[in-house]
């Protein structure tokens, strides 16, 4: 049936005012599309409120240029060394830009100037608009067209509706997607911090039983001040430690001290300079992506352990892998919404979310099991990586968002 395209507003609606929904709200704009995305956070609070870096890929800067959002970000710091240390073995795994072209391996951007960027961008484009903070409460699929009805009882109708609403993602729910979920019983406290010296645009992963401690960094601030954004990952939910808890409760002086302990000598003094907030850790994801006129894309499709600094850059490949089908069924004058074009997402984009999935859960479980003979074959493991350049070219190539 053909699509009846002057009772639509809009060709898309994205449930989701998120990175990666407003990345994509973006890509799709350039295409001409008519697109409307909808959060239902206050846009001002949750930026304000979110302490996190995003560690943005060699991949995903990419499609954030293709987007003409990466030219607007002011303040990004490149990852030019990445170090992986095993608890207390002197063992070292090292990458080096120089081995990559000399191009980074990724970028740290502050929340906040990220999504600053992506509004002014979708602000730039004629046929895109956000509207938060509201809410979605239903849906409506027909044959040509799918509708979302607001909070307010009013509804706005499009070829297509895509959820990059997130974990909780309503927009699953009211699809009947089941899930695979598990908790890891961690917690992820961010914070950022100041050291007196620089950080030579180092990234390292540290990983102890319970949990990896990243030190990412950071631009240095208008003082000149040299900063990094930690993740410090430690149980937290489980009955054989609530030390998470007991390190949301310590005093700055006290929680710098600890982190002290994990730091490099060699970044000098450290000093806690942001509020601390703690993530509870877990994984899931959707038995399928898509339905009739429907696609969900990013953690509304699967959210994964942020070991490595994957998740959204995994999200951005499905992003990328949707646009193009979309750009591609607009050329061929095919349906945007038509089910065939919404399984060919599907399909390029499961192997690959299955496989960081795989990647992800499999890291935090070796690297969280301290039992003798399991702690000697990874600190194997990594001696044969740091010694095989295959092996040294495949994990170079994952941190750059490359496969």
């Amino acid at each position: 049936m053909a699509v009846k395209t002057e009772k639509l507003l809009y060709d898309a609606i994205i449930i989701g005012g998120g990175p990666s929904g407003l990345t994509l709200s973006c890509l799709l704009g350039q295409q001409g599309l008519r697109v409307i995305c909808l959060d239902q956070a206050d846009p001002k609070k949750s930026s304000e409120n979110d302490l996190r870096t995003t560690a943005i890929s060699y991949g995903s800067r990419k499609i954030l240029d293709q987007a003409g959002i990466w030219p607007l970000i002011t303040e990004a710091c490149p990852i030019d060394d990445i170090r992986i240390l095993d608890g207390r073995s002197p063992l070292l795994l090292n990458f080096l830009s120089e081995e990559a072209g000399g191009k980074s391996f990724g970028w740290i951007v502050e929340n906040m100037h990220l999504r600053a960027a992506l509004t002014a961008r979708l602000k730039a484009l004629k046929t895109t608009e956000i509207q938060a903070p509201i809410r979605a409460t239903d849906f409506r699929v027909e044959d040509d067209y799918a509708a979302c009805i607001l909070e307010d009882g009013s509804e706005i109708k499009a070829r297509l509706l895509i959820g990059a609403d997130g974990r909780g993602s309503f927009m699953r729910r009211w699809m009947g997607v089941d899930t695979r979920a598990w908790s890891y019983r961690q917690q992820a406290i961010v914070c950022t911090v100041a050291h007196e010296h620089p950080h030579n645009q180092a990234a390292i992963e540290h990983f102890w039983p319970s949990g990896p401690f990243a030190i990412l960094p950071m631009s240095d601030d208008a003082d000149g001040q040299h900063r990094s954004s930690v993740v410090f990952t430690e149980h937290g939910s489980s009955s054989r430690s609530l030390r998470a808890r007991s390190l949301m409760a310590l005093s700055d002086e006290a929680f710098e001290a600890a982190l002290a302990e994990r730091f490099p000598e060699n970044y000098g003094d450290i000093k806690l300079i942001s509020k601390r907030a703690a993530y509870p850790l877990g994984l899931i994801h959707a038995a399928h992506y898509t339905a009739p006129r429907m696609a969900l894309i990013a953690d509304a499709a699967h959210g994964i352990h942020p070991i490595a600094g994957q998740g959204l850059n995994l999200g951005f490949r499905d992003i990328a892998a949707l646009s193009t089908l979309i750009e591609q069924a607009l050329e061929a004058g095919e349906d945007i919404g038509g089910l065939d074009i919404l399984q060919r997402y599907e399909r390029a984009r499961r192997i690959d979310n299955m496989s960081m999935i795989a990647f992800t859960d499999g890291l935090n479980r070796l690297f969280g099991n301290n039992i003798p003979p399991v702690r000697f074959l990874r600190r194997a493991g990594l001696r044969a990586v740091a010694h095989f350049p295959p092996a040294r070219r495949f994990f170079m190539k994952r941190a750059m968002g490359d496969i």
